[in-house]
Parts: C-alpha cells; sequence; structure tokens
C-alpha cells in the first residue's frame, strides 16, 4: 500500500541563524549594571548619551500635525515634494538632470531592496562586488534579490586603512555589467572612505568597464559635510550612464524608527529612466504598495522652510563635530588607537580580539559587536575616559 509523504510546512522550517547586532542588544537589555556601555547599537548619541530629534524636526513634526488635513493615499512615488526637495542634497549640480529620478523609500533599505531587485529583473547575470567587512545587512539584501556576489578586502586590517588596490583589482577584472556596491561615505563598519583621487579612479574604472555603481549613502553630513559626503555620488554620475543610489535620511534627520529614504536611478536617457521606475513601483506594489509618509513630509517640511533647513544644517554640523571631537579623544587615549582620528561617521574597528571584546562586556560592561565594530557616539561624554582605559587595559592583555 502506498503511502503520501507528508509535507513539509511553516513548523519544519530550519532555525534562523540570528543577527548578532540583535543577539547584542539582548545581552545588553540582561544585564542589570547601570553604568553599562552599549558602542553596539548605530545610533547617533548626545554628549548626554541620549538620541534626540532635532528640534527642527520637533518644530516640522508639529506644523504637519497641526496643518495635515488628509492620510489619503499617496500612491507608491510617495511624498513628491519630499524627493523634490532632497534632489539638491543628494546629487547637487546633477540635480537638473531628467535621466534622474527619485522615489521614496522606507528607509535605505527600501531604496537597496528596490535597487537589487531591479538589477536582478534588468540583468540576472550580473555579479555584485561587495568590499569586506561591509555592512551585514547588504549580503542577506543582496542574496534575497538573488543575485550573485564577488568580495574583495575593503579595509586592512593590519595596516588599519582601506586596501584600496584589492578594490582597483576587483573593479578591473569585473565582468562588463556587474554591479560595484560602494559606501557613499561613513563606511560602516569601518569608517574608511575613499579620497577623492580615489573615488575619480574608481568611477574611471567603472565607465570604462562599464560597471553599474550602486552606492548606499546612509550617513550624509556625518563625515566631512552634506556636499563634501556625496562626492563620490557626484563623481559617478559624471562618469557613468547608470547609476543608482540607496540614500537615508533616517540618521541625519534622527528619525530612525520613522523609515525616511530614497532610491535614486540614472540611465542614459530620460525615456529610458522613465521605463526603469514604472518596474521600480511595481516591485515597490508587491513589497510595500507605498511608503510611510510621516517622517518623509517631516524631512520635507524642513527642506522647505528656510528657516528650519538652516537649523537643521546647524543641527547636522553639531552631530559631525561630536561625532569628530569624540574620534580625536579616544585617538589621543594610546597611539595604538592614533588611525580613529584619521576614519569618517559613527563607526570603527577597535583593534580587538573576539575574546578582548568579551572580556569587556563581563569586565566592564563595555558592549561592541564581536569584530571588534563599535559606534563612536555610542556613549556619553562622561564614559568617554573609562571606555578609552578599558580599552587599552584590554590590549595590554
Amino acid at each position: 500500500m502506498l503511502t503520501t509523504p507528508t509535507p513539509k510546512g511553516i513548523a519544519d522550517l530550519e532555525p534562523v541563524v540570528s543577527d548578532s547586532l540583535l543577539a547584542l542588544i539582548g545581552l545588553i537589555a540582561a544585564d542589570p549594571r547601570t553604568d553599562k556601555i552599549d558602542v553596539g547599537v548605530g545610533v547617533f548619541r548626545d554628549g548626554a548619551g541620549t538620541t534626540p530629534i532635532p528640534a527642527s524636526v520637533k518644530e516640522a513634526e508639529r506644523r504637519l500635525v497641526a496643518n495635515q488635513e488628509t492620510k489619503a493615499y499617496l500612491g507608491g512615488w510617495g511624498d513628491r515634494g519630499f524627493t523634490a526637495a532632497l534632489r539638491p542634497i543628494v546629487l547637487g549640480g546633477h540635480a537638473g538632470d531628467a535621466r534622474i529620478a527619485g522615489v521614496q523609500t522606507p528607509g535605505g533599505c527600501g531604496a537597496l531592496f528596490l535597487a537589487t531587485r531591479l538589477i536582478k529583473l534588468a540583468r540576472p547575470e550580473a555579479r555584485v562586488l561587495v568590499g569586506t567587512p561591509t555592512w551585514p545587512n547588504h549580503p542577506p539584501l543582496l542574496k534575497g534579490a538573488g543575485l550573485e556576489t564577488v568580495e574583495y578586502r575593503h579595509y586592512d586590517f593590519e595596516a588599519r586603512r582601506i586596501d584600496f588596490e584589492a578594490l582597483r583589482r576587483a573593479a578591473e577584472q569585473a565582468n562588463v555589467g556587474d554591479v560595484l556596491l560602494l559606501h557613499g561615505c561613513c563606511h560602516n563598519p569601518t569608517g574608511a572612505d575613499l579620497g577623492e583621487e580615489q573615488w575619480r579612479e574608481v568611477a574611471a574604472i567603472a565607465s570604462e568597464r562599464r560597471l553599474t555603481p550602486l552606492i548606499d549613502l546612509a550617513y550624509q553630513g556625518f563625515g566631512r559635510g552634506l556636499d563634501e559626503d556625496a562626492y563620490g555620488v557626484r563623481v559617478m554620475l559624471d562618469a557613468c550612464d547608470e547609476v543608482l543610489i540607496a540614500q537615508s535620511c533616517d540618521k541625519n534627520f534622527g528619525v530612525y524608527r520613522d523609515r525616511v529614504g530614497s532610491m535614486w536611478l540614472k540611465t542614459g536617457s530620460e525615456q529610458a529612466t522613465a521605463n526603469a521606475m514604472a518596474h521600480v513601483l511595481q516591485i515597490a506594489r508587491e513589497a510595500w504598495s507605498m511608503p510611510p509618509d510621516h517622517g518623509a513630509a517631516t524631512a520635507r517640511i524642513v527642506l522647505e522652510d528656510s528657516g528650519l533647513r538652516q537649523q537643521w544644517l546647524g543641527e547636522v554640523a553639531a552631530m559631525r563635530d561630536r561625532i569628530n571631537a569624540v574620534r580625536r579623544r579616544i585617538a589621543d587615549s594610546d597611539p595604538r588607537l592614533a588611525y580613529i582620528a584619521n576614519e569618517f561617521g559613527m563607526f570603527s574597528m577597535m583593534p580587538l580580539s573576539k575574546a578582548q571584546v568579551v572580556g569587556l562586556r563581563e569586565k566592564h560592561g563595555i558592549y561592541m559587536a564581536d569584530s571588534g565594530r563599535f559606534n563612536v557616539v555610542g556613549m556619553a561624554d562622561a564614559d568617554i575616559d573609562r571606555f578609552c582605559a578599558a580599552v587599552v587595559e584590554a590590549l595590554d592583555g
């Protein structure tokens, strides 16, 4: 007698390997010590150790709540005023280029989701060149899109600098039509950014090899300045007919939980861009239908009002100044940490082993990723000296 095998179901799914940073959050929450230091989570903290909402954003929210008359659907594009106000921030002198279109997304992740799935739809055989280490969510996003990845070494851990030769070789050996995933600024997790000359060289190779740059611009304004941090984006737009940009406002507007981002696309013609964006909107329709409105509407109000815009620019500069000041303070604590002053953004890599990182947790209540990746501004000013002393103690062994 034949028996029909029982089909597998939801209950038979393999266990998920949890994200290490999410696991770290659980460890921190379970630690009862009141003086613990969390430099694992990736949010900006001020000198008091809090993650404030910028005053310009709070005022824009007040106006939004007072004046918003409806919450009817906006459609797949989201808030078109938001992307219009963002164009010069992201694109600079390319803002008037009709071959470039942008769409609102749920954060930078949403923008990467659209970009990677558009690549898979347009060029299924394309490979994505990824420098390591990279943001931990890049590999799952690329895998989820069904894209093949080719890894090269972004960071030389011994020299504590970019391995630019590895990037150059990877780009020069890439197939025509491959995708070059690059951090626009404030590299996560290393803080090691390309210099302007290096950006120009990579752009020239991308143009010659007909590669498609996919630039993750998540921390604009936190490195050198808003325009300076978009230098690589604009060099690639100069050099290449096809460019994808995944942008986030979550950090520089302090609206992390509101999920505010945008995806930008340039092709060789206005018509080709319009056709590609129709596909982008279809992908978005299948994923989230339309993006959440509140955070994007708030950012739009800030950017459209000259007074709020100037206030916001000052607040971004203040956040950047704190990041760079804390970097210098950590770098000055020990010669082995001097490289940290030459990096940009919220993240850097400590020269610590996993055992040393665990020792910092157990002995001092200092929490960072097992890799040594830490948030430079994850602590209050009052905790910096204690943090540095504990790290130096661990380095001494």
